[in-house]
């Protein structure tokens, strides 16, 4: 049974990761141990206030984006922090190497139902000299990702990372307060018969997104000549999990509600994350134009359209944009 630390001591090839995804787990396990307390936490129902994107916060989500933060800020290897919740990002400690943006946590219109939500978060190397309070210093592709995994507050509760050398997912053992390997070097496979998406949207998807989907709702009669079923938990953590545990195509697609958003989900803190652990296990991410992980960021909470799972569906879905 191979505990969290030393899984990070003889795969991490810096030491500071390995101190920052041993360190946030610290948070999370306090996050999962509220969570799973419910009512009796205390930490259920609304905070009465919005975030920066204008969505309605939980009071769990106030309560987890400061035990984040808390625990980001006291560690010496990280420069700055930014989040979901936050206006602007934190600089922490000026002699540190890495950035840490997070989204406290996924999917948390859930949490009064007690449906799986997430903490998703990806680690960035700050450039020399770089200030860790400044939005410039964030904005770098995917791509330049050092580290990127979520923690999933299911029945377990799951640590899922990936250094850049596949994806491995640990179980929290709540016997000894302990993440262990539950399985290495995780593949998705490349067919799927399962999708994900918000059909309530549909009316707003760009025409390619619409035909493709209803491609998939005719089954073996219609021209993608298989069965499909679909799945949807509003939480893209648990959307993801499934993926990487059995396959399926996950989407949340450009719609035409608002122009000056070109998605629902947030580059930095989902979309990037979330496809570098994707394609470290063998699928693809796009934002059914391009790679999510090849997109510019212009802004710390800018969003993308998102199309990523089973390599062979994924490109299918893109085959509909080109």
């Amino acid at each position: 049974m191979q505990r969290l630390r030393t899984f990070l001591d003889n795969h991490c090839k810096d030491s500071d990761v390995a101190d920052i995804i041993d360190g946030l787990m610290v948070a999370c396990k306090d996050i999962s141990h509220r969570l799973h307390l419910g009512a009796l936490a205390g930490v259920l129902g609304s905070a009465g206030q919005e975030n920066v994107q204008g969505e309605s916060q939980k009071m769990l989500d106030v309560i987890s984006n400061d035990l984040i933060k808390d625990c980001l800020a006291a560690m010496p290897c990280v420069r700055g922090l930014a989040s979901e919740e936050e206006p602007d990002p934190v600089a922490c400690n000026p002699d540190g190497d890495y950035l840490v943006l997070f989204d406290p946590l996924d999917g948390s219109s859930n949490i009064d139902v007690n449906v799986t939500v997430g903490t998703i978060f990806s680690i960035l190397k700050a450039a020399p000299g770089a200030a860790g309070g400044d939005e410039a210093t964030y904005l770098q592709k995917g791509s330049k990702q050092v580290a990127a995994g979520y923690v999933l507050y299911g029945p377990s509760t799951l640590l899922v990372f990936s250094t850049g050398e596949g994806v491995h997912s640990f179980t929290l053992d709540p016997r000894i307060g302990e993440f262990v390997l539950q399985r290495e070097h995780i593949q998705v496979p490349a067919e799927t018969q399962e999708f994900a998406i918000n059909m309530s949207n549909q009316r707003f998807w760009l025409p390619e997104m619409q035909s493709y989907v209803g491609d998939l709702l005719k089954g073996e009669e219609g021209p993608l000549g298989k069965r499909y079923n679909m799945r949807w938990i509003a939480s893209m953590v648990a959307e993801i999990h499934r993926i990487l545990t059995r396959g399926g195509i996950f989407m949340y697609p450009f719609d035409n509600r608002d122009p000056a958003k070109p998605g629902k989900l947030r580059l930095m803190y989902e979309g990037n994350p979330m496809s570098m652990l994707i394609e470290q296990a063998g699928g693809k991410a796009s934002t059914a134009f391009d790679d999510i992980m090849e997109v510019d960021p212009e802004a710390i909470h800018q969003r993308v359209s998102v199309v990523m799972g089973s390599s062979a569906e994924v490109e299918k879905a893109c085959s509909y944009h080109k």
